[in-house]
């Protein structure tokens, strides 16, 4: 990459969000929201229900919170939502496996970027666990967003300014580190943050770093951390220590020293993670970001 990408081309023209109405899933809507305003796209909650019984009410306010956020009048009507240029759509899938549902979702209405929540805790009453939301990011091979329910996330729900000053973006020799360096690069240049820091982490030998284009982004650093030991605790490990108020991974679908996040791997990410998490698969547009 000879020259930097053009932060300003719009990658991302759909997001879905699935949701199960709960306190997580009110975090990652806020977060869904704000991207496709971002983006100006289309913008789908997905909710599962085996009986259908969700009720339009039921789902979050998009307009309230835009009147929350001062982006539209208080009372404005529904039709004042398309002025701000993003499509919003609510749908109810009736299905008993919300893993399946999500997904048949998907085969039919494709969207570039994934926002969920996710609950750590098994025993959680709602249907978005993490046994449904890794399945949903490996199987649909979109750009995902995970949001841990114990962490509150980038997006302030009061006014929807953004409190993002520090990525860390774990790198090695595969999958190629590139996709997720470019979308952190992207996101942090589209929100127009003044400063911050891109903190880039091994773990490995000293020399063993993948070599990787580092644009320049306006007010913003690059720093270079390596670790030893077990890979998980060390993007663990790093994100609190670095206070990391987001880590952004390329995952390439199978393999990998993120296992594309499955198993165990996704569970100590995500259950101890103290911020959010966007997976970039190695094959999807290059460095798309939320745009």
């Amino acid at each position: 990459m000879n020259q930097n990408p053009d932060y300003n081309s719009p990658v991302v023209d759909s997001i879905l969000h699935p949701s199960d109405f709960s306190a997580g899933s009110q975090t990652a809507f806020h977060h869904a929201l704000k991207a496709a305003i971002i983006a100006k796209s289309k913008f789908t909650i997905l909710h599962v229900s085996p009986e259908a019984a969700a009720a339009w009410t039921d789902f979050p306010g998009v307009r309230e919170t835009l009147e929350r956020w001062s982006l539209l009048p208080p009372g404005s009507p529904k039709s004042a939502v398309p002025q701000l240029g993003i499509d919003v759509r609510k749908a109810v899938a009736r299905d008993t496996s919300p893993t399946k549902s999500v997904l048949r979702y998907l085969e039919e209405h494709p969207a570039d970027l994934i926002v969920l929540a996710t609950h750590s805790h098994e025993g959680h009453a709602s249907w978005l666990r993490q046994s449904v939301a890794e399945p949903i990011a490996r199987q649909s091979g979109q750009m995902t967003l995970f949001i841990p329910d114990h962490v509150p996330g980038f997006v302030s729900a009061k006014d929807g300014s953004v409190s993002l000053n520090k990525i860390l973006i774990p790198i090695a020799a595969k999958p190629h580190p590139q996709p997720a360096v470019a979308a952190a690069v992207r996101l942090a240049a589209r929100l127009q943050r003044p400063r911050g820091t891109f903190v880039l982490m091994h773990v490995g030998e000293a020399g063993g770093m993948p070599a990787v284009q580092c644009p320049e982004v306006p007010g913003w650093e690059w720093k270079k951390v390596m670790r030893t030991g077990d890979v998980i605790e060390g993007i663990v490990d790093t994100a609190a220590k670095e206070t990391a108020d987001l880590i952004v991974m390329s995952t390439d679908g199978r393999n990998g020293f993120l296992d594309a996040l499955r198993g165990s791997h996704s569970e100590r990410v995500l259950r101890n993670a103290p911020c959010p998490l966007l997976t970039v698969p190695e094959g999807s547009l290059a460095g798309g970001g939320l745009e």
